[in-house]
């Protein structure tokens, strides 16, 4: 894959006038340096994305083993995933713009850094509160560490170049969220020299260094807006509005919904309304959020399907593990066998979306949605009526079928959605694409406490929890409902081309 944009060293550049050399297109078929560091440079980009991605559901077949381990309540259980998409929530659209205004090579790294570091104390934590801690900290490098990815993505590539590497990109994004459990359960089956559970993290620590040096030697500087202030006030506003909201809907049920929770719920939504009063009123220096992204309607449209992807994921991924383990009585590597069912599926779903995205659009994620809703469906009449006889064999139809779901919306959501964005606010627009998913796997995480949870009330019991998880399925298949109609705000073609 090639780029002018990239050369054998890295070399600063400032969006305004981030221009194409002609002179750097490969016309020949051979392989240049060129061309190599433009490899290079995607493959440790989406490294960084995979880290992230395998860190947020990694712990879900590990959790059984996790809790008896270290003695965690449900409650600290909830926030060793929520935890960590809270603060990556909180710090995303900061990220961004942190590398539109100092450079997006050297704040993937920093944040790279700050995420190995905290990896590695997730794997040396020897209590809840210590891994919690450990949790919180990786979820704020991987704040400032993932807004690069599709920032580098959009102002590197284009053409039939750029929706190869969106593809990649959604393959990555999709596959990697049903391989955290895989990698989860595998690891922890195996015990690797007595460590039990302990590898999961521990694994990011070479992968992380690897990322840090190849980074810094291929991947081109770019900047948009050096120079300018960072808005302080804005960054305040827009991590207080997200935690005042997340908190309660994550707490409240261990508390049983006391006033507390609806009054923070409330000013959460007072702070949001301030902080784009505030966005508004920006003048000196560059707002956190370019509001004018919003005018786009396929950039709304698309953010809201990507919360709405962020949400269902967070509601199925967690409860499921929870089912196959508890109500049919699966052990780790079982439950891992699983999701590679939905990871085969998915591989195959990014592959079909990267050789039809570009002729058939937005109708490649909207099948997507629908086929999702019928696997779905499918697999909620198999629960219930085989009950506890359903065995691994009999869901691959409906696994295989929802992997090929998630691999057809992930890559062409993100391609349509940024393909008009501007490069100079691409740190700004990816902050808020990914901020989208990751504050809807919180909110996703949050609402298993109403619909699963409060249902099991704790209990290990097989039958309670298929009853359970039955009820989660129709609260997603009615989500991807409505981001079938959400798709129908991204544009009829890919790469920007006129409807």
């Amino acid at each position: 894959m090639r780029s002018p944009a990239l050369g054998t060293e890295p070399q600063h550049t400032t969006e305004p006038q981030h221009t194409t050399d002609p002179s750097a297109h490969v016309e020949s078929g051979a392989p240049s340096k060129m061309a190599l560091a433009a490899r290079i440079t995607l493959v440790v980009v989406l490294v960084a994305e995979l880290m992230d991605v395998l860190d947020q559901s990694v712990v879900l077949t590990a959790i059984p083993t996790l809790q008896k381990s270290l003695g965690a309540e449900p409650a600290a259980v909830q926030w060793l995933t929520a935890g960590y998409a809270l603060t990556l929530a909180l710090g995303l659209i900061t990220g961004g713009r942190l590398g539109d205004t100092y450079g997006r090579r050297r704040i993937l790294l920093i944040g790279t850094a700050v995420f190995t570091l905290a990896s590695l104390l997730c794997g040396l934590a020897n209590t809840p509160g210590l891994l919690i801690a450990a949790r919180v900290l990786q979820g704020g490098g991987a704040a400032v560490m993932i807004p690069q990815v599709l920032a580098t993505l959009h102002v590197t590539f284009d053409g039939e170049h750029r929706s190869r590497a969106f593809g990649l990109y959604g393959a990555v994004l999709s596959i990697g969220a049903v391989l955290g459990p895989v990698l989860g359960g595998v690891l922890t089956e195996a015990d690797l020299f007595g460590l039990g559970w302990r590898p999961i993290f521990l694994i990011n620590v070479p992968i992380g260094l690897a990322v840090i040096l190849l980074g810094r030697k291929f991947i081109t500087e770019s900047t948009a807006r050096k120079g300018e202030r960072l808005d302080v006030t804005g960054m305040l506003l827009s991590a207080l509005a997200v935690v005042l909201i997340v908190f309660p809907l994550t707490e409240g049920h261990a508390h049983h919904w006391p006033l507390w929770c609806f009054a923070m719920l409330a000013t959460g939504l007072i702070v949001l309304a301030v902080f784009l009063r505030h966005q508004q009123r920006t003048k000196n220096g560059a707002p956190l959020v370019v509001l004018s992204l919003f005018k786009g309607k396929a950039f709304s449209g698309g953010l809201a399907a990507q919360l709405l992807l962020g949400l269902l994921s967070g509601m199925f991924f967690m409860t499921w593990t929870l089912y196959l383990q508890r109500g049919l009585g699966m052990s780790p590597l079982q439950a891992a066998g699983a999701f590679v069912l939905i990871a085969l599926g998915e591989m195959a779903g990014a592959v079909i979306a990267m050789r039809t995205a570009g002729r058939f659009g937005r109708r490649v994620p909207q099948a997507g949605a629908l086929i999702a809703v019928i696997s779905m469906v499918v697999y909620g009449i198999q629960i219930s009526s085989r009950q506890a006889n359903l065995t691994l064999l009999a869901m691959t139809g409906p696994l295989l079928l929802l992997g090929v779901a998630f691999g057809t919306i992930g890559g062409p959501l993100a391609d349509m959605s940024l393909a008009k964005v501007p490069h100079k606010d691409a740190g700004s627009a990816s902050g808020l694409f990914n901020t989208a998913v990751h504050l809807g796997i919180a909110l996703g995480t949050a609402l298993t406490a109403l619909v699963f949870f409060s249902a099991t009330n704790g209990s290990s019991d097989s039958a309670v929890n298929r009853e359970a998880f039955t009820g989660v399925l129709w609260w997603v298949v009615g989500a991807f409902a409505v981001m079938w109609a959400l798709l129908l705000f991204l544009p009829t073609h890919a790469n920007g081309q006129a409807d």
